[in-house]
């Protein structure tokens, strides 16, 4: 089976094609720390409102998963999983 080598054309387009997240100008700053949790955070309401099958929210989770520290996103999904994540947990009903 040819590889990637045995192709000039298809190693450069591998070599092109990052695993990490590019830019984004809402976080212009080095510090990415909250890119990463937006990104966190966008993916799981984007699943919630159009479903896992929807191809766009698979940009965040891309996005987060290349930021975010695992261990990190390992706490968030016990705290989803727990219904007391901050971003995500359900907000009581009815008005003080």
């Amino acid at each position: 089976m040819p590889t990637a080598h045995d192709h000039p054309l298809l190693d450069i387009r591998l070599q092109r094609e990052s695993p990490t997240a590019g830019f984004d100008a809402r976080f212009p700053n080095t510090n990415q720390t909250k890119n990463c949790w937006q990104n966190y955070v966008d993916y799981f309401k984007c699943v919630a409102a159009k479903g896992d099958g929807f191809v766009p929210c698979q940009q965040f989770k891309k996005t987060y998963t290349s930021l975010c520290p695992i261990k990190w996103v390992e706490t968030w999904d016990e705290q989803r999983e727990e219904g007391v994540f901050p971003a995500l947990a359900a907000k009581p009903s009815g008005h003080h």
